[in-house]
């Protein structure tokens, strides 16, 4: 009974009861759909206040404790593990194709359709002045994304500027619970989610047929092969760079992997993260402190591989051709969008609809990608925390404090001696990215 409650069985057994009464029913489903639409705008009202005020406080509750060598090094390695990330979920999507055979024309919103053809039409300086907004309430009251999320990352900096110099965190603390607010809202709404997703992937059914199963597979296989390359690339790097020993890496890790798999979530894995870096791996309270605490925001490797897979997805499952600058722009959203993370539960449905609306990229297929997000959580997840790790013994080896003898077990050391506060400062309530 405990397991029915969970909220994840329930969004997919509504998925797969959803799908067979659409097959069962055909046409006639998409008498459903109003109400799959009306789950997804209750969704998509709570995007801009919730990237905003997440990207803001993300940006601005950086300290300026880890500055110089230290934060180049991480942010370095962390954003090219993320690009590469975005690179790979390209490749992967272009070649295997998870959203093709559930082609359905006509269901683009005029205005969407408006905005990507005339964002074709113009060359690429005025795509890249279009990132900039000269009023960002416009961009707010028309979802343009990009912009706002350009606005929230200056504000961070200068609010993270403006408390170094008063010391006042008052603005920062308001942003913050409009972020758990907002938070808190999208739980509300995810109660009915089961609802939601059983009428939008009844009405796709009807309409595409045994095609949604099968791209559902598509989809996960595309994302789970990609975290299997993603591992193993980030694992080489790791052992070229610092010629330690990978077969004592798998038992290192197996509880942070275990907590991962099993809660989807990198903030409730943190301190485990924290304590086995220290522990069991070796690397330098100092070190760990920051770069693991910096991985809670900016290493969702697994995340950005997911995001940019979902974009292809949409694209493919909607005939919608993306030419290169709206597949970068896909990647920089993918990227910029773990500055804002969305630690709620169900909160992936958030990302895919920002995507989706950025990229004038049809909502329709969003339900079905909702329905296995359980699957694609652990995924995400398993590597983010995984990856958090391997930038962190990377950077240690790089600043001299990886302790080699701590990895090969020939010593010991207590990651009670790293801040107390680092270990208590992630986020426990809530989902991952």
């Amino acid at each position: 009974m405990t397991l029915l409650k969970h909220p994840a069985t329930q969004i997919g057994a509504a998925a797969l009861l959803g799908i067979v009464f659409g097959l069962a029913v055909g046409d006639w489903a998409a008498n459903l759909k109003f109400v799959g639409d009306l789950f997804i705008r209750l969704i998509q009202m709570s995007i801009v206040p919730l990237v905003m005020a997440s990207v803001i406080v993300a940006t601005a509750g950086m300290s300026g404790s880890g500055t110089g060598r230290l934060a180049a090094r991480t942010f370095g390695w962390m954003i090219g593990f993320s690009c590469v990330a975005a690179v790979l979920g390209w490749a992967l999507s272009s070649l295997i194709e998870p959203g093709s055979g559930m082609t359905f024309d006509g269901r683009l919103d005029p205005a969407l359709e408006g905005s990507a053809q005339a964002a074709a039409d113009t060359g690429w300086q005025q795509t890249l002045l279009g990132f900039v907004s000269t009023n960002v309430f416009e961009a707010m009251s028309t979802a343009t994304m990009v912009p706002i999320i350009v606005f929230s990352l200056l504000f961070g900096l200068a609010l993270r500027t403006t408390i170094t110099q008063t010391g006042s965190t008052l603005v920062l603390d308001v942003l913050s619970s409009v972020q758990q607010v907002v938070l808190t809202m999208i739980q509300i709404v995810m109660r009915v989610a089961p609802i939601g997703v059983f009428c939008l992937l009844a009405a796709l059914a009807g309409d595409v047929g045994f095609a949604v199963v099968t791209t559902s597979f598509a989809y996960l296989g595309t994302t789970a092969l990609g975290v299997v390359l993603l591992l193993v690339l980030f694992v080489t790097v790791v052992v070229a760079r610092t010629g330690i020993n990978p077969t004592r890496l798998p038992r290192k890790v197996a509880d942070q992997t275990a907590i991962a798999v099993t809660t989807t979530s990198s903030a409730v894995t943190f301190p485990t993260v924290l304590t086995t870096a220290i522990d069991k791996i070796g690397v330098g309270p100092r070190v760990a402190n920051f770069t693991l605490s910096v991985g809670l925001t900016m290493g969702s490797y697994g995340a950005v591989l997911n995001y940019v897979v979902v974009v292809m997805f949409l694209a493919q499952a909607g005939d919608v051709q993306l030419g290169w600058g709206d597949i970068v722009l896909g990647m920089a959203l993918a990227v910029l969008l773990n500055m804002g993370t969305i630690t709620v539960p169900g909160g992936f449905p958030v990302v895919a609809t920002v995507l989706a609306t950025s990229l004038g990229l049809p909502l329709q297929a969003v339900g079905l990608l909702i329905a296995v997000d359980w699957f694609t959580g652990i995924l995400r997840t398993f590597l983010n925390v995984n990856g958090d790790t391997l930038v962190a013994i990377l950077v240690a080896n790089a600043e001299g404090e990886l302790d080699r003898d701590v990895y090969d077990d020939r010593a010991l050391v207590d990651a009670r001696d790293a801040d107390a506060d680092v270990v208590q400062g992630a986020e426990v309530t809530s989902r991952d990215r």
